[in-house]
């Protein structure tokens, strides 16, 4: 076997765990494949037998592209509020999926937590998702972000503090995060102000993310009796359109009257009650939605 092929053979056999950092990184999974296919590019352009441990060697250039492009971003929306959601993973129905897809759906993270990860500087974020999600070691962190390895380490406890203090740990029994998203589904078929309260957390926070379709951005709605009044001014009629489905491996919803998917709706739970509720209808977040879900 040649030794490209060789080469090909182990980029595969990593393109998960690229691709699960890229996405980490990012909050898009478009941008992730992007990250992973210039990281495979880099790789055939250099010389495999300087390349002493491959997999940390992949880590660390799928890691600095991320950051450059995370970086770009930034430049290009510096004066940009708000509005803005990550683009979630879903997976919709009991067909086959492709397994890529749900690799990344079993291994993916909330998408309150990506919300948290966007608010923090492209640095911080770096030091965060390789350490504290991928036990990357500082010290080879630090050449990444062009620090030394105790800058790293107080990056990634700046990052940790702000992401502990934004969020709760969220419900992990799914039958149980189902039954919730079903009571706010019914509730807001119904038309039932109080019951939707009742589901609510009481700091509940209700975000919408219609990319180039909306006026403007969109702030965040905060507070159970506010949320619930957004759901049934805007959202019963809707409801009924309510597909249930995994986003971002929590019990969450795709909106698709018709069959076209128009929204996703992942809900975040804690302590028994719904305490986010992340809308997402950008047209682009969702054009990956029909080739992505298993349905």
């Amino acid at each position: 076997m040649a030794d490209n092929d060789l080469l090909a053979q182990e980029f595969e056999r990593n393109r998960a765990r690229l691709r699960a950092v890229a996405y980490r990184m990012l909050g898009s999974i478009s941008d992730a494949d992007d990250a992973v296919q210039e990281s495979w590019l880099r790789l055939s352009r250099s010389d495999p037998d300087a390349i002493a441990n491959l997999p940390g060697w992949l880590t660390a250039v799928v890691a600095r592209v991320s950051l450059d492009m995370l970086r770009a971003r930034r430049a290009r929306h510096e004066d940009d509020a708000g509005g803005s959601l990550p683009e979630p993973v879903v997976s919709v129905g009991d067909g086959e999926a492709d397994p890529e897809h749900e690799a990344l759906l079993a291994d993916s993270v909330g998408l309150a937590l990506l919300v948290v990860l966007d608010s923090l500087s492209p640095a911080e974020r770096l030091a965060f998702v390789l350490h504290d999600m991928f036990a990357v070691p500082f010290d080879e962190i630090a050449p990444i972000v062009g620090t030394t390895s105790t800058a790293a380490r107080q990056l990634a406890s700046r990052a940790r503090r702000r992401v502990q203090g934004a969020t709760p740990a969220e419900h992990p029994d799914l039958k149980e995060q189902r039954e919730l998203v079903d009571a706010f589904l019914a509730a807001s078929r119904n038309g039932d102000f109080d019951a939707l309260v009742a589901v609510l957390d009481p700091d509940a926070v209700f975000r919408m993310d219609r990319g180039g379709l909306a006026q403007g951005p969109q702030e965040p709605i905060v507070g159970a009796e506010a949320v619930a009044r957004q759901v049934l001014a805007r959202g019963t009629p809707l409801a009924r359109f309510a597909r249930p489905a995994l986003v971002n491996g929590a019990a969450g919803v795709v909106v698709a009257p018709g069959g076209r998917p128009i929204a996703v709706v992942g809900f975040t739970s804690a302590r028994g009650r719904i305490i986010a509720i992340d809308l997402i209808a950008d047209p682009e977040k969702l054009r990956r939605l029909s080739l992505e879900a298993g349905s």
